[in-house]
């Protein structure tokens, strides 16, 4: 439980966090590019009311050298404040299915027949930081966040065209950088976390379907009578 929760909740929070965030000054960088990959973004975050996609994952760990890598469906579907809905369900290598609402998280582990639930609010791994940008003003995003760096266009596998960026915090938080690349609509279709450790995170969003019609009842999960309930 201590390596998939955080694992599991990074991947919901880096999307959750990066599909939502805004920033909107970039000193420093190509004035022209900056400033369209920034409205493209605005204009995503306006206009995205739900996301079904596949999501790819790969954890790599620096000191092994070696890496985890995770598949599956992700649905999402922001909400007033704090309340985005999100849920994955990994089908490799493992079936798990980990869904967020209203704050409160689900980790269900059908192997085991466990379920584990907590304030996902509350949960403090790798990917706070992060997780807090969905809440941020704009003004507190320049606060927190240096002006954009290595701004470029960048092709993707698949032959997706891209605008790559990325994103160093100031102060102590607990990762270096994310690296961030923008598809033609505004939509993050990957995301490169980077920690202190020299860790990395990266999740890839491919076959995504906006604004098709979801409801609340798509982001729960169902649960045997005899599940066994820890709470986090």
């Amino acid at each position: 439980m201590k390596r998939f929760i955080p694992l599991g909740l990074m991947a919901v929070f880096i999307l959750s966090a990066l599909v939502m965030i805004s920033p909107t000054s970039a000193k420093g960088q190509g004035a022209g590019l900056v400033s369209s990959v920034l409205n493209r973004m605005e204009k995503n975050r306006q206009s995205l009311k739900t996301l079904r996609a596949n999501i790819s994952m790969e954890k790599y760990n620096s000191q092994l050298r070696d890496s985890d890598r995770y598949n599956g469906v992700v649905l999402y579907m922001p909400g007033a404040g704090r309340s985005a809905s999100v849920r994955i369900e990994w089908k490799s290598p493992q079936h798990e299915i980990i869904a967020v609402k209203n704050g409160q998280y689900q980790l269900f582990r059908p192997r085991l027949n466990v379920v584990y639930t907590g304030n996902s609010n509350s949960n403090r791994n790798k990917a706070g930081g992060m997780l807090e940008m969905m809440y941020m003003s704009r003004q507190q995003l320049e606060a927190r966040f240096q002006p954009l760096q290595d701004v470029r266009e960048e092709t993707l596998g698949g032959d997706v065209s891209t605008i790559h960026l990325t994103l160093v915090p100031k102060g102590n938080v607990g990762y270096k950088y994310a690296e961030v690349w923008i598809d033609s609509s505004g939509m993050p279709v990957q995301t490169k976390v980077v920690e202190k450790n020299d860790d990395t995170t990266t999740m890839r969003l491919t076959n995504m379907e906006r604004n098709t019609t979801l409801s609340s009842k798509d982001f729960g999960i169902e649960l045997p009578a005899d599940v066994k309930v820890v709470k986090g």
